[in-house]
């Protein structure tokens, strides 16, 4: 867990008042064939084999344009075969081409683009979310912005069943490709909220019936000693400079994984998975 942040910073989450069957055959690559056309404000790019595929699983008709490695064809033969039947553009080209279109080498053999999808409003995910007293788990991050970090906790958070994760205001509000890809699929699952300016998010969630838990690194209830609340909200903070002061105080209880104390603390995704499945255990 992450270390937490001088006392007096502000909450993110309360601001100053504001008011086919076989594939298709794939076309020949050109010189230079990854260079991709100006994107539109209104599209993002998603790469990684299992973010992609789950991306198409659920909302194939936001594809815009597929580029691909020779390797990944049998494997994307049915978003292939879409591109074909809707007259998407997609291409065949080489790995150096997908390292320039994704800036990274960790791409997978496959990048899409696609049109972004906009967050809910907090609002909106707990009309979504089962309601009072099934039990459901939420999440909220303060000042995480590390694109690894944000995939790996979406990622447990899939597999734990969370209803959803919660941005503050100021946060970018689309996903990075990088986030997509290290959350497996996770980044199609959880529906992802942001926070409006000004907006009171902790009394909004707690009105629907959820206690709010702050992760912590010393001095909280020990993660094991009783069970956690069947509704519950988690806030993590980011490394190094953690969680604000402020909303430590206004959390309803702390939490603290224990463990041998030769290290300081888990690191955020670590951490996560170890609440999200104590969690789980408890409630299913």
């Amino acid at each position: 867990m992450s270390t937490q942040r001088p006392p007096g910073g502000n909450s993110p989450y309360r601001g100053p008042p504001a008011r086919r069957s076989d594939a298709p055959r794939h076309e020949p690559a050109t010189e230079q064939p990854a260079a991709p056309r100006a994107r539109p404000a209104g599209e993002t790019r998603v790469f990684g084999l299992n973010a992609c595929l789950a991306l198409f699983a659920r909302r194939p008709q936001d594809v815009r344009k597929v580029w691909l490695l020779e390797s990944r064809v049998g494997a994307l033969k049915s978003v292939l075969a879409w591109c074909v039947k809707n007259r998407l553009g997609y291409r065949v080209v080489e790995e150096e081409d997908l390292d320039k279109l994704t800036a990274t080498q960790h791409h997978e053999g496959v990048c899409f683009d696609v049109l972004r999808r906009p967050p809910l409003t907090v609002s909106d995910l707990l009309a979504a979310a089962p309601a009072e007293p099934k039990a459901s788990l939420l999440i909220l991050l303060d000042g995480v912005g590390n694109p690894h970090n944000v995939g790996a906790v979406l990622r447990s958070a899939a597999n734990f069943g969370a209803q959803g994760l919660i941005l503050p205001a100021e946060a970018p509000s689309t996903l990075s490709g990088a986030a997509c890809r290290v959350a497996e699929g996770g980044a199609e699952v959880v529906p992802l909220a942001q926070a409006g300016r000004g907006e009171d998010v902790l009394q909004t969630l707690r009105h629907a019936g959820y206690r709010i838990a702050a992760t912590t690194p010393r001095d909280g209830l020990g993660l094991f000693a009783q069970p956690l609340p069947k509704r519950l909200v988690l806030i993590f903070g980011a490394e190094g400079e953690g969680m604000s002061e402020a909303l430590i105080r206004a959390a309803d209880l702390r939490l603290t994984i224990p463990g041998s104390g030769e290290v300081e603390s888990l690191n955020i995704s670590a951490s996560a998975a170890v609440v999200f499945a104590e969690w789980w255990r408890g409630t299913h």
